[in-house]
């Protein structure tokens, strides 16, 4: 993190410079950009690079819940509802045809409306996120289908206007700081220009073949007398960008038009839409200022739309300097090179790493699917509470925070499931967490068979572990392990612990008390108690 004291900062400008620091040096000079506040950070990898650390409070967070809820959570039929449900031969198109209508005439603009978010408690809710051992919350702020969740200066669909009626956001935020964890938010946004173009698309077969979906003909005329009567529908689905040509009557035809096109992971600038990039801007920028989060997270394999992402990068460093004369933030990128990794801090989504990261990391999970799903939780898949411990302890023994994500209902509530989760979380947290928060890595992240592929969207490919895998962490003088299951028998031998590595004196479980051990070339053998005071077992190793 960078540092300053009183007499290293100059005022210009109404912003805040760095003439000394204490961790690493700034580039010289102020940036003073376009869209940018001013301050040491100009809107490059190389200056990001250059001043950036991640924040202490970060690498001592550990654990973070995500609240990844929005109009999309409407219907309670998964991910991604804003573009499958004009994806015909989806599920989600046809749950969409059999429950609200067609989509040229019942597109996703209509179920905004039906999002109240009527029994939400933000308090209530991030209480139990606290006792479950989260140290930041974030709230999405934006997701692809460009929808903002709170009250946007710059974007008139947003979640104060028209649907719940309330800043999501800003309830959010004032719950974590209430309760003393650090707020972060996520912004989606920045696909929003090519991911929404199957709003702009039509049916290949069927009875609607070739009629035009809502987004193709709505106009901010056609609302009058309506519930969103002055608002733009081509500023919800961003306008006509990369519209599928006329003329396609075969279903695989289509879907592949679409595979080909606008379901491509494009971080730049429309070709022919510059504004929406500079509206981005705006909107993320007046985030950032009014609601000061300690984390933005971006959706993004580096960050957003070139230049904008980079502005919106070095606003947010040179607004904290001024805030606090650090830079006390943190910014979320995916399939970072090795500069940008110093520049901001990686995020592997549903995935790990394979051996212990230098740079602090971050993974992010599901419950179950990022928006909510009623058919998931009526068949119980959700991950349980054992296997989000597991990801947690090999995650942090990696240098690595994990942000989970509670899937909210459409009222903004949580089901049952997720809070039978998350008490079984609460009970883990009292024992075990010793080793957990405020932890380092040790020389090595831990020993056992099984293999853990790095990478993101790689969940699937994860073998149960056992009682043979290990997980390390150190704080000060004390080294912690983690067993990813307690072992079938009355001992469990932790082999890299030989004399020649650690010679060790003493060995508690957490929740529990001393143990019997033995110390050989081999490793250290615990003999374990009758009672198991969580679902797995941790030690206290001096």
């Amino acid at each position: 993190m960078v540092s300053l004291t009183r007499r290293d900062l100059v005022r210009y400008g109404g912003a805040v410079s760095a003439l000394s620091l204490s961790a690493g040096s700034l580039p010289a000079g102020a940036a003073t950009t376009p869209g940018s506040a001013a301050g040491p950070f100009q809107p490059t990898w190389e200056s990001l690079a250059a001043g950036y650390q991640a924040p202490t409070w970060f690498r001592d967070a550990k654990f973070g819940i995500w609240a990844h809820w929005g109009p999309q959570c409407a219907p309670e039929y998964g991910d991604w509802y804003a573009r499958r449900m004009y994806t015909q031969g989806e599920s989600v198109y046809q749950h969409h045809v059999e429950t609200y209508g067609h989509p040229t005439q019942f597109g996703f603009m209509e179920l905004i409306n039906r999002w109240k978010a009527e029994r939400w408690d933000p308090e209530e809710l991030t209480k139990l996120y606290k006792a479950a051992g989260a140290k930041y919350l974030v709230s999405m702020a934006c997701h692809h289908d460009n929808f903002d969740n709170f009250d946007s200066r710059h974007h008139a669909w947003n979640a104060t206007r028209v649907g719940p009626g309330k800043d999501i956001v800003g309830g959010w935020a004032a719950a974590a700081r209430k309760h003393g964890l650090r707020f972060g938010v996520s912004n989606h946004a920045s696909h929003a220009w090519h991911w929404y173009q199957t709003a702009y698309g039509y049916d290949a077969t069927g009875p609607h073949a070739g009629q035009r979906y809502d987004a193709f003909r709505l106009t901010k005329a056609d609302g009058a007398g309506k519930w969103w009567q002055g608002l733009d529908p081509q500023d919800l689905y961003t306008g006509r960008n990369m519209v599928i040509p006329d003329g396609i009557t075969d279903l695989a035809a289509m879907n592949a038009w679409h595979e080909a096109h606008d379901r491509i992971w494009n971080e730049s600038v429309p070709p022919n839409n510059r504004a929406f990039a500079e509206t981005w801007l705006k909107r993320c920028q007046d985030l950032m200022d009014r609601y000061q989060p300690d984390l933005v997270y971006f959706d993004d394999t580096g960050l957003p739309l070139g230049d904008y992402g980079l502005r919106a990068t070095a606003h947010y460093y040179n607004q904290s300097v001024a805030r606090k004369g650090a830079v006390d933030v943190v910014v979320n990128c995916k399939e970072l090179t090795d500069l940008q990794r110093r520049a901001v801090v990686a995020d592997i989504e549903r995935g790990f790493a394979d051996h212990i990261v230098a740079e602090p990391w971050q993974t992010d999970t599901c419950l179950g699917d990022w928006h909510y799903s009623r058919p998931l939780y009526e068949r119980k898949g959700y991950l349980t509470a054992l296997q989000v411990v597991q990801r947690l302890v090999d995650v942090v023994s990696k240098n690595g925070c994990l942000l989970l994500n509670v899937p909210v209902r459409s009222d903004g509530t949580i089901d049952e499931l997720e809070r039978g989760i998350l008490q079984e979380l609460v009970g883990w947290m009292a024992a075990n967490s010793e080793g957990i928060f405020d932890s380092r890595p040790w020389n090595t992240y831990g020993e056992g068979p099984t293999e853990v592929a790095a990478g993101q969207f790689n969940e699937a490919k994860l073998r149960p572990f056992t009682a043979e895998d290990i997980r390390f962490t150190v704080k000060g003088d004390t080294l912690y392990a983690y067993a990813q299951e307690w072992p079938a028998g009355k001992s469990l031998t932790i082999r890299t612990l030989t004399p020649a590595t650690r010679p060790v004196q003493r060995v508690d479980l957490l929740g529990g008390g001393p143990l019997e051990f033995k110390q050989a070339n081999d490793g250290v053998t615990v003999t374990l108690p009758d009672r198991r005071p969580t679902f797995t077992p941790a030690f206290r190793i001096r």
